[in-house]
Order: C-alpha cells, then structure tokens, then sequence
C-alpha cells in the first residue's frame, strides 16, 4: 500500500495564489487546510476554520452579509493570535492579507473584482462582434448557447445568445469565439442597464 502525500501549508498556499479572486483563495486554502494539515488541537483552528470556510462559501456564492464579512475577520484576527502552531497563524495570515483590500466588501456589495465567481458574473455575446460561426454552441457542454450558424443560402437567423440558467461559466465558449465576441460582465451592471 502506499500511503498518501501529506499537504504541506506551503502547497496549498502555492495553489491558492493560482486563482484571481482574492476570495476564492481564502476559500480554497481553508478548505484544503481542514482535509490535510490541521491538526485540530487548538480552538482557533479547530472551530474558526470550519466557521471561515462557511462564512466564506456564502460570500463567493452570492450569500455574504456583513455579518460573514465581520465574523471572517474574526476567526482569522483570533487564529493568529491564539493558534499555537504555525500553520494555523499562517492560515490566519492568508485569509487577513486581503481584508484590508476592499474585495471581500465588493463581494458583498454584489461584485468580483476579478470577474471569477459565478454567483455575481454574466457571459453575453455582443451581436454586433459575433460572425455566426457556431463554435461556442458546438463547444458548450450545458446547451447553454442558442443560436443558427450563419448560411449563405439562408436569412433570418435566430441570433447566437447565452442562456444564463444553463450557463456554468466555465470558459471555453470564450476561448474558441474567434472575434472576442463572448464578454464577462458583472451581474450589478446588468442589473442597472435593465432599471434604466
């Protein structure tokens, strides 16, 4: 048998720094600190942790309040004083490293900065840009995309559009539109074009 590769703090922060969105990294490197290097003996990690890593989930997910915002703060401002091993103060430090930002405030305020979480992004197609090629539909796993490839011997084609209930945000109708057509936009904005 051969026994599993202990996580090391020091790889779980290497692939956290991976993802743009500063709190995507908080959550990502709770949740791996709580399934690998977390030894529990101390209330900070023990109980802040799994406490952070639900607070956090909820403001990714579009659910944050202040009230999660305040508590996050909290937990991580109590692990690093009160944990009595490293790992546990460096996973504090992680988590407050971007509190002084702003961006778990934008979360809140029902916005990513960095245009990653799902919960408070769109992908449009801008009609003017898209050439009806048809490769974002023939990409797209969810039959999220609607729309008629373009024919020569045709007119009256049902423009290309995202259906955003299906749509996962995954990207790859993204990095096949050969005329950048597919855009990110943040779901505040949309909510203001569609008032006005």
């Amino acid at each position: 048998m051969t026994e599993a590769k202990e996580l090391k703090v020091e790889d779980i922060k290497k692939s956290a720094e991976e993802k743009g969105c500063p709190v995507q990294k908080a959550l990502y490197y709770i949740t791996e600190f709580l399934s690998g290097p977390m030894c529990g003996r101390c209330f900070p990690c023990a109980l802040g942790t799994y406490e952070a890593k639900i607070r956090l989930r909820n403001i990714v997910e579009g659910r944050g309040t202040e009230a999660d915002l305040s508590a996050v703060e909290r937990i991580a401002e109590d692990m690093a004083e009160g944990s009595l091993c490293k790992k546990g103060k460096d996973t504090a430090k992680f988590i407050l490293e971007w509190m002084g930002t702003g961006v778990y405030k934008e979360h809140i305020e029902g916005r990513c900065p960095s245009r990653e979480c799902a919960a408070f992004i769109e992908y449009r197609i801008i009609p003017e840009k898209c050439i009806m090629c048809g490769l974002c539909k023939n990409v797209c796993k969810y039959g999220a995309i609607l729309g008629e490839k373009k024919e020569s011997y045709k007119s009256g084609y049902m423009p290309f559009e995202i259906r955003q209930k299906r749509c996962v945000k995954c990207g790859d109708c993204i990095s096949v539109c050969p005329t950048d057509a597919i855009v990110i936009i943040q779901k505040k904005q949309v909510e203001v074009e569609v008032k006005v």
